[in-house]
């Protein structure tokens, strides 16, 4: 019987997989399983974040990863920025040129339409700007909480505990099936 390590990944199970929480007994979809997946239990988010149960385990590449993410929302908010700056004055200056060309209705409708155009070009330059940096993000990481934890000296003995009793069980239940284990019936006269 190999022991287990005592490091847990957080998985998540479909709404129609939830079973009841190994501590309060309520319906949850989030799984601690060991990283063999010879052991697995289902616990409540909120116990996840109860330090007398367990502690995360920070993985500095995760961290990395975060941060990472941060620096390219922030590229993507200065991109939306700057297209908004470009806008309003691209605005203004469309402003300026119609009050300077009231007289030339002709002419309006035709500078409207290449300025449309002009917006079109800039707004797709924004977007697949926007697209780059987001398909570099994808990497990251989808959730912001920790993924691996540590069991507390107690919890983790129990869960040992019940791997040991269920190990024990099924070598009794092989014990009882072999006949070799009974004595056998005498063979000699009573008297």
């Amino acid at each position: 019987m190999a022991l287990l390590v005592n490091m847990w990944h957080l998985r998540k199970v479909a709404e129609a997989s939830a079973k009841p929480c190994d501590i309060c007994y309520k319906p949850t979809t989030s799984v601690l399983i060991t990283p063999d997946r010879k052991d697995f239990f289902y616990i409540c988010p909120g116990h996840l974040k109860d330090r007398g149960f367990c502690s995360p385990i920070i993985d500095e590449a995760e961290v990395a990863a975060k941060r990472k993410k941060e620096a390219l929302d922030r590229e993507i908010e200065i991109i939306k920025q700057e297209y908004e700056e470009k806008k309003k004055r691209k605005q203004s200056r469309e402003a300026q040129k119609r009050d300077e060309k009231k007289e030339k209705d002709v002419e309006k409708g035709k500078n409207a339409k290449k300025s449309n155009e002009g917006d079109d070009e800039v707004e797709k330059e924004r977007n697949s700007k926007i697209e780059a940096l987001t398909a570099q993000a994808s990497v990251s990481l989808a959730d912001e909480s920790p993924r691996i934890f540590t069991l507390q000296k107690i919890f983790y003995q129990k869960r040992l505990d019940r791997i040991r009793s269920a190990d024990i069980a099924k070598r009794n239940r092989e014990r009882l099936k072999n006949p070799s284990l009974f004595p056998s019936v005498p063979s000699g006269d009573l008297g």
